[in-house]
């Protein structure tokens, strides 16, 4: 009876799948392309990570999208350029968006992740207003770290994570039709949840 119980128990902990150990939080951006698997730094940008998080715990980002793609084409000849494409609730859930306090900048001075290929941000007008609204960058950008050229007050923005798995994906999104800077249609973001 004993060995019986033993090999139903083996049986039923090898029949479980259990959640993979990561050192950092992973979440999934589920997309009609399939998921882009995101790492976030919570030990670097603390504060950004943390909202970020509970606007997914919060269950914000079901039915939302990714609406904006920025290349080399669909920007002004004299400013500076960038290549990224943003996402969030503002095209599908307009007023919990305008209603987020909030998040408290933090830097690429302070964190020190810079806007490499595949690093994930959060847009934002001045320092303090982001929310829920983010941005994949596409390629190298410098111009969104701290002092670069694409903010007018120098302080760049909140970059907390980075893409670990689906960067074609993105680059895929990037790449679907535009009128202007906007996506025509939205690319739908079924949810985004932690892994």
């Amino acid at each position: 009876m004993r060995k019986n119980c033993f090999f139903i128990a083996l049986i039923l902990l090898m029949g479980c799948k259990s959640k993979p150990q990561y050192n950092n939080p992973h979440i999934a951006i589920q997309t009609k392309y399939g998921n882009i698997e995101i790492e976030l730094f919570p030990k670097q940008a603390p504060k950004t990570v943390a909202a970020f998080l509970s606007y997914v715990d919060s269950g914000f980002y079901y039915n939302s999208s990714f609406y904006r793609a920025l290349n080399m084409e669909n920007q002004p000849s004299n400013a500076p350029k960038t290549e990224l494409i943003q996402g969030g609730i503002w095209k599908t859930n307009y007023q919990k968006a305008i209603n987020i306090k909030g998040i408290e900048h933090e830097s690429t001075a302070q964190t020190k992740i810079l806007h490499k290929e595949g690093v994930i941000s959060l847009a934002r007008a001045k320092p303090g207003t982001a929310g829920t609204e983010f941005f994949i960058v596409l390629s190298d950008q410098p111009g969104l770290d701290f002092g670069g050229e694409n903010c007018e007050d120098k302080q760049g923005y909140a970059a907390f994570g980075r893409v670990v798995n689906g960067l074609d994906l993105v680059f895929k999104i990037s790449g679907q039709r535009l009128n202007g800077q906007y996506l025509s249609p939205q690319v739908d973001i079924f949810n985004i949840v932690r892994l």
